[in-house]
């Protein structure tokens, strides 16, 4: 099962791409799509689809897994993930794959087991559970792995 895990962001936007086979996952690819502060909005979220197709086209998941708008504070925050969080819904659809999305706080307790749990522990697990020698950076790549790994182990594939 291959797995596309996605931590929406108009300016940041991380990925993560997890195979699972048998008894072992592997990471296929991730990094994070970046959008330079002076582009406008609707260029990000051009650039953002043409990505997010990317990869799509070159992994073919079978799954794609995102992580779902929660209530912030800052709602400048909050609009910003839902304009690309809707860009992602749409190449998803029109690649006509299956989309799941976790809260943040079903990614904290399928990762480390605590609903409260810090970045810095979440990032720790990914690390250690996906055997990379580096916490993968930005946070928001680390935040797709997560999030990828959340719904393998939803599916009670635990390693």
């Amino acid at each position: 099962m291959k797995v596309l895990g996605l931590d929406p962001g108009t300016a940041i936007t991380g990925f993560g791409i997890l195979n699972k086979e048998e008894d072992y996952i592997n990471v296929i690819d991730y990094g994070a799509l970046i959008t330079p502060s002076n582009w406008s909005l609707g260029r990000r979220l051009n650039y953002l689809y043409d990505q997010i197709s990317a990869l799509l086209e070159s992994y073919d998941p079978d799954i794609v897994v995102m992580e779902n708008i929660f209530f912030n504070k800052n709602v400048k925050t909050a609009i910003s993930i839902g304009q690309s969080q809707g860009i992602i819904l749409l190449a998803v659809y029109q690649h006509q794959k299956e989309i799941f999305m976790f809260s943040p706080l079903e990614v904290k307790l399928s990762i480390v087991g605590y609903g409260r749990a810090s970045k810095s522990q979440i990032q720790y697990m990914v690390k250690e559970v996906l055997n990379l020698k580096d916490i993968p950076k930005p946070d928001d790549t680390a935040d797709a792995l997560a999030i990828a790994l959340a719904y393998i182990y939803s599916r009670g594939e635990n390693i």
